[in-house]
């Protein structure tokens, strides 16, 4: 990989990392919830769950999706509902100072699996091995991989940093149902992706 390309992998990974989307929306609102040590396990599964995403799709896996349009259906159904599912879940969380006792933050394993129903997942995962991996070795998807990690975490803990700091106006119980529901709309408007094209996503 020359070192424009490789250069534009890093801007594309930090850009595509650092806005909104399914992820960074659900870490904004865990941090603002659970604060940012019990979002920790959320974070690391976000990213390398996302890494191994590449990984996989790049060693063949999409290659199977090919061969199997039906499964992008699949796909989409399982995205909608999941993202609309965890929107209730955060409209409905429990005040801060009971969540001791209820509720709890998104698990690393739950996290990592979440990618596979992540439409902004599938774009950036599709993207990258597409446009920054020309000579299709595996090799190159080991590095795309390796710099979506290095960028990520970072990324999205900035993500959960910034919920953490809104935690200080949810002072009320008012102001943090507000906030969750708000995030909650957020989360079902980044379903948009899922009716247009993106790479192999139908």
């Amino acid at each position: 990989m020359n070192n424009d390309l490789f250069l534009a992998l890093v801007l594309f990974a930090f850009v595509s990392s650092i806005t909104p989307g399914p992820n960074n929306l659900m870490l904004m609102a865990s941090g603002a919830n659970f604060g940012f040590r019990r979002t920790i396990p959320h974070m690391l599964g976000v990213g390398l769950g996302f890494v191994l995403m590449i990984l996989l799709l790049g060693a063949g896996l999409v290659q199977v999706f090919d061969a199997f349009p039906v499964t992008y259906d699949v796909l989409k159904i399982a995205s909608v509902v999941y993202l609309l599912y965890l929107a209730f879940k955060i409209a409905t969380a429990a005040p801060v100072r009971r969540q001791d006792t209820g509720g709890a933050p998104m698990t690393f394993l739950q996290a990592a699996a979440f990618q596979w129903v992540n439409p902004k997942a599938w774009a950036m995962a599709l993207t990258a091995i597409s446009a920054y991996t020309p000579s299709q070795s595996f090799g190159a998807v080991v590095l795309v991989a390796l710099i979506f990690g290095a960028v990520n975490i970072p990324s999205v803990g900035s993500w959960t940093i910034l919920g953490q700091q809104i935690a200080r106006f949810l002072t009320s119980s008012a102001r943090l149902t507000a906030f969750n529901w708000t995030m909650a709309a957020l989360l079902v408007a980044s379903l948009y992706p899922i009716l247009s094209p993106i790479g192999g996503v139908q």
